[in-house]
């Protein structure tokens, strides 16, 4: 995205030096990296990265607005709302796809949003290999607010800790070791000493919850959690008897489970901003768009791009038994904007936000990138492609 900086890294590309690079990152947690990992970061300029920060801005405004709460209690499925919900969510991210408007220009589009961590130690270690191996403008950063890799530990670990020791706060994840995001678990535990914890290890007495520690029953005060609730129904009969964590426990939550809800797809329709595509409720359009070819139709209470139908016909609204459970939202072009050897590559950037207690607003702090050549950014649409997959935005300082 920044020509001369892009001209520079690719003519000193070589497949030697990715596999030097990719040899380096998973010598330090072997096996634990599942996903794809690109050849390249993303530069991005800093007019570019002012557009997605405007955008998020705008939509915190919304997020932080009193009436909040109330519009998207709706948000969240009957059963599945957890007790002692905290005002604010600790970690949000944002997802756009760089796109091309209809004047030929880059612009960002706001994809998705969630009230849910994302990649918050791996994208520290991650880049730092980067730069090992490939050249890094020196004013380039994928750190924002002025984070450097020391000060933004400190805050990642005041963050999931508090004012607790690191051993009563703990990771919670259903089999972690089988997730394709493990590697996140174990940044973490070494960026901030927070063990990383399976529900089926959870032991209940009364309100409390404890771990095992080095074989000590040790009581877990706060939980930085990572469950997915859809994980949790479709993973319900192999897990067993396992506690249940939408009870009234004596926890804290970073962030609480609701937020995944209240900041997601649910959130869209209440946006007006020209980086965020036009959206509605299903049940709430009194006349469908005649161009239904230009939106996607999303169900609301689903992960990973599950349920979603691209191209939309009518037929697949009036399939559809629940349309207060639905959006349809306008269609983004994603621009074909990394030059690589081959075909050009689409991006996603993800703006990575917290919310430490006691601030009035979430900030900025990192981010993540991902790559594409298919249809859709995700592994089952770039098999067999190279210059795609996980990655990181370098944005100008």
């Amino acid at each position: 995205m920044v020509p001369s900086i892009r001209k520079a890294f690719n003519s000193s590309f070589t497949s030697e030096k990715y596999e030097a690079f990719l040899q380096d990152l998973h010598s330090k947690y072997p096996g634990d990296i599942e996903f794809r990992v690109s050849e390249t970061p993303v530069f991005v300029d800093k007019a570019f990265k002012q557009k997605m920060l405007d955008a998020c801005e705008s939509i915190v405004d919304v997020i932080c607005n009193e009436k909040f709460l109330a519009m998207t209690e709706r948000a969240i499925p009957a059963g599945e709302k957890v007790p002692n919900e905290n005002k604010q969510s600790h970690m949000i991210a944002f997802d756009f796809g760089v796109c091309m408007n209809e004047e030929g220009e880059l612009e960002p589009q706001l994809i998705e949003m969630q009230g849910f961590p994302t990649l918050f130690g791996f994208q520290v270690y991650y880049p730092e290999v980067i730069e090992r191996h490939f050249p890094i403008p020196a004013n380039y950063s994928q750190y924002l607010n002025g984070y450097t890799k020391e000060t933004y530990i400190d805050m990642l670990r005041k963050l999931l800790i508090g004012n607790l020791p690191a051993e009563n706060v703990v990771l919670l994840e259903i089999k972690p070791e089988e997730q394709k995001t493990r590697i996140d678990f174990s940044c973490t535990k070494d960026y901030t000493g927070v063990e990383v914890v399976c529900l089926t290890k959870l032991i209940q007495d009364g309100k409390k919850l404890y771990y095992l520690k080095d074989g000590i029953k040790t009581e877990i005060k706060r939980i930085y959690n990572r469950i997915i609730f859809d994980d949790l129904k479709a993973n319900k009969e192999k897990l067993g008897d396992v506690v249940d964590i939408t009870q009234d426990l004596d926890v804290e939550w970073v962030p609480h489970p609701n937020w995944f809800y209240r900041i997601s797809k649910f959130t869209l329709p209440f946006i007006d901003h020209p980086y965020v595509p036009e959206t509605f409720f299903l049940n709430e359009i009194k006349q469908l768009p005649t161009d239904l070819s230009n939106y996607v139709l999303k169900p609301l209470f689903s992960f990973a791009g599950q349920g979603v139908i691209i191209d939309v016909t009518q037929d697949d609204i009036d399939a559809i038994k629940d349309p207060e459970n639905f959006i349809l939202q306008r269609k983004v072009k994603y621009a074909d904007v990394v030059e690589t050897p081959d075909d050009h590559a689409k991006v996603e950037i993800r703006m990575m936000y917290v919310w430490p207690d006691g601030d009035e607003r979430p900030h900025a702090a990192i981010n993540l990138a991902r790559m594409s050549k298919g249809k859709m950014i995700g592994v089952r649409y770039n098999k067999d492609k190279t210059w795609v997959g996980g990655s990181v935005a370098y944005f100008e300082k």
